[in-house]
């Protein structure tokens, strides 16, 4: 007999390339982690320290479903990314042995609530709401880095209603995967089914009700969802 006195949730989950599901237990999304789109935000490009903030698992939109219009914004923004899965995890993992705790990549969407972030950033608040609302999180299928390898370049783009919104490389991240994950895990302990979404290029815009998003990240796979 459980013990849990209200049912407790389910586990969101990413699908596999090839069959099966990637349970995912926390997202990490890494800031400002190419200097063009660091640039078009108003930041210093010079290489910092990388911050991070946090979306809820059940954010994650899948297999194509259509993500809502998010209430309490005029001005919602996407943001294509590289997304890493690991398959296992640790405090203070060396860099160079990094790579071997990561299961999987995907294609993702870190959407954004541009308006209230903004705000929030003015008037010196937390601006988790600008980013950790629901539906914020579409993603692609999974692919095993057992089958793919680790990228490290390869283009990374976005097309809204078919024209090219976002494009860029890889290679152009400020702060590489093995970098990324070695520092994460000096701030918190890493787990299995944690994903990591490791920043966006320049080319961030608004979106609007019936856009239909298609990203790709090469070698990896694609992400698509329509705003609904």
């Amino acid at each position: 007999m459980s013990d849990f006195v209200i049912a407790p949730p389910v586990t969101a989950a990413v699908p596999v390339l090839g069959g099966g599901a990637f349970p995912v237990r926390r997202i990490f999304c890494v800031g400002r982690n190419y200097a063009a789109h660091t640039r078009e935000m108003g930041g210093d490009p010079t290489r910092e320290a990388p911050f991070f903030f946090m979306k809820p698992a059940d954010a994650l939109v899948v297999a194509g479903a259509p993500m809502p219009y998010p209430p309490m914004t005029q001005d919602l923004h996407h943001e294509m990314e590289l997304v890493v899965a690991l398959g296992t995890g640790g405090a203070d993992i060396a860099e160079a042995d990094a790579l071997s705790h990561v299961w999987g990549y995907a294609a993702g969407l870190d959407m954004t609530r541009r308006d209230l972030q903004g705000q929030a950033k003015k008037e010196g608040k937390p601006w988790d709401m600008g980013k950790g609302f629901d539906h914020g999180a579409p993603i692609g299928e999974l692919a095993p880095a057992a089958r793919i390898g680790h990228p490290e370049k390869g283009t990374i783009e976005l097309k809204v209603n078919g024209a090219v919104r976002q494009s860029s490389d890889l290679s152009k991240m400020i702060w590489s995967v093995p970098e990324t994950i070695a520092y994460l895990s000096r701030l918190v302990r890493l787990a299995p089914g944690d994903l990591i979404f490791t920043g966006t290029p320049e080319g961030v815009a608004a979106t609007v009700r019936g856009d239909l998003l298609e990203g790709r990240v090469e070698g990896v796979g694609s992400v698509s969802v329509r705003i609904g």
